[in-house]
C-alpha cells in the first residue's frame, strides 16, 4: 500500500484529470457541504464537488443551465447589511451575542477583533487557529472574528469554510454567527430558510470542533503555562437577520444539536471519492469545453441520487430530474413517497402492481396500493352513476 502522502497526491492528479486540463477547481463552502450531507447517497454530486468541478457551467454545457444561486441583488442587499452590523469592531453583533446567548457575562466592551489576513486558505486556516488558541488561553475578554477560515476533512479531501464570524466568550466558548438578509418577521424567520441556515451552520460547528480537539491535544513537551484545555463549542448558533421590512439587525438563538448530529452522520457516511474515482472509465472528463455527447456520458457514468429537494440544493438538479423522469424513477416524487414503497423503484412497477398485474400480494407497499386503486375505482364508479 502506497503512504497516504503519495496516495493522497496521486488523488488530487486524479480529480484535477476529472476536471480537465488547467480548468481551476471550485472550493467547497459550507452551503455545499450542507446540501452534500442532506443526499449523502449521491455519488454524482460527492465526486463532482469532491474534485471541484463548477456544476452550475457544467449544467450549462449540458443544455439544462440552473437557476440556482443567490441574485446579484440579493448579494448586494445581504452584504451591505453585513457590514453594517459589523460596524464599529462588530459592537452591534456583540450586543446581539450578549443579549442572545450570554447575559451572566460582562458586557463587550473593547473586545478584539484581530487581523486574519494571510495568504492562501491554508495560510488563513493557520492564522485562524494562532488567534483561536490565542482567545482561548487568555479568557476573560470578548473576541470577534471577522470572517475567519477553517478547514473540516470530507471523504477524505480538505473543504476550506469561511464562517460570517465567530465569537470567543470571556468563559473561552466559542459561537458562530451567521448572518442572512432575510428578515424576522415579528421575531421569527421562514422555517424553511432557517433550517437552511442552520443545517449550514452545523457545518461550521463541526469544523471548529476539529479546531478545538487539537488545542486539546497539543504535545505534552509544550509549557504548563502555554497549555490550552479544549474549548467548548457552543450548539446554539446566533442568526442575524433585519427586523420585519427595515434595515436594522436583530437575532435569534437556534439549537443546532440536531442538525449538527444529522451532518457528523451523513458526512461520515459519505463514500470516499477516491472510491467513485476508481470506479469511473478512464478517460472520464467533465470539462465543459468537451462535446456535449462526451460530457453527458461523462456524467452519466456516475450514478445519482435524485429528489425535488436538489431543485434548491444543486445546479445540475434539472438535468438529475430530467433523466429521472425519462427513466420514470420514484425518486422523482420525492424521498417520503419512495419510502413507502420499499423495493417498488420505477413508477411502471408502481402502477403494475396497483393493477393486480406484478408485485407480491404480502407486501404492505403492494397491498396498500391495489386497495388505493380500488377505492379509486369505487369512486369513479359512484360519481358516474
Amino acid at each position: 500500500m502506497p503512504p497516504p502522502r503519495t496516495r493522497g497526491t496521486a488523488l488530487r492528479h486524479r480529480l484535477a484529470e476529472l476536471r480537465g486540463p488547467d480548468v481551476p477547481a471550485k472550493a467547497l463552502d459550507a452551503r455545499a457541504l450542507a446540501a452534500l450531507a442532506a443526499n449523502p447517497g449521491c455519488a454524482r454530486r460527492a465526486i463532482l464537488d469532491g474534485a471541484g468541478v463548477n456544476k452550475a457551467a457544467l449544467a450549462s454545457a449540458l443544455g439544462s443551465p440552473s437557476t440556482f444561486g443567490q441574485s446579484q441583488f440579493a448579494l448586494t442587499r445581504g452584504n451591505a447589511f453585513e457590514a453594517k452590523v459589523k460596524a464599529d469592531g462588530g459592537a452591534e453583533l456583540l450586543r446581539l451575542v450578549h443579549e442572545k446567548l450570554d447575559r451572566s457575562a460582562e458586557p463587550p466592551a473593547d473586545a478584539r477583533v484581530p487581523d486574519l489576513t494571510a495568504t492562501g486558505p491554508q495560510g488563513r486556516t493557520a492564522r485562524t487557529a494562532l488567534e483561536l488558541r490565542e482567545a482561548a488561553a487568555h479568557p476573560g475578554a470578548w473576541t470577534l472574528l471577522d470572517h475567519p477560515m477553517l478547514a473540516l476533512d470530507v471523504a477524505g479531501s480538505p473543504a476550506f469554510l469561511e464562517p460570517d464570524a465567530v465569537v470567543v466568550h470571556p468563559d473561552g466558548s466559542w459561537t458562530v454567527v451567521e448572518i442572512k438578509s432575510f428578515p424576522l418577521l415579528d421575531g421569527s424567520a421562514d422555517p424553511a430558510k432557517v433550517g437552511a441556515a442552520a443545517r449550514q451552520a452545523a457545518v461550521y460547528v463541526l469544523a471548529l470542533e476539529e479546531v478545538a480537539a487539537r488545542l486539546g491535544a497539543e504535545p505534552e513537551g509544550r509549557g504548563a503555562q502555554d497549555r490550552v484545555a479544549a474549548p467548548r463549542v457552543r450548539h446554539r448558533i446566533l442568526l442575524v437577520c433585519p427586523r420585519d421590512f427595515s434595515n436594522q439587525p436583530a437575532a435569534s438563538a437556534v439549537d443546532i444539536r440536531k442538525q449538527r448530529a444529522v451532518t457528523a452522520r451523513q458526512l461520515a457516511r459519505l463514500t470516499r471519492i477516491e472510491d467513485i474515482a476508481d470506479a469511473l472509465p478512464e478517460g472520464t472528463c467533465f470539462s465543459p469545453e468537451l462535446p456535449a455527447e462526451e460530457l453527458t456520458a461523462a456524467v452519466e457514468s456516475v450514478p445519482a441520487t435524485y429528489a425535488p429537494e436538489c431543485l434548491s440544493a444543486c445546479e445540475l438538479a434539472f438535468h438529475c430530474r430530467t433523466r429521472s423522469r425519462e427513466t420514470g424513477a420514484v425518486t422523482s416524487l420525492g424521498r417520503p413517497v419512495r419510502a413507502e414503497l420499499g423495493g417498488l423503484t420505477t413508477v411502471e412497477d408502481v402502477l403494475a402492481a396497483a393493477r393486480g398485474e406484478a408485485g407480491d400480494p404480502d407486501d404492505p407497499a403492494v397491498a396498500a396500493l391495489r386497495r388505493a386503486a380500488a377505492l379509486r375505482a369505487e369512486a369513479l364508479e359512484a360519481a358516474c352513476r
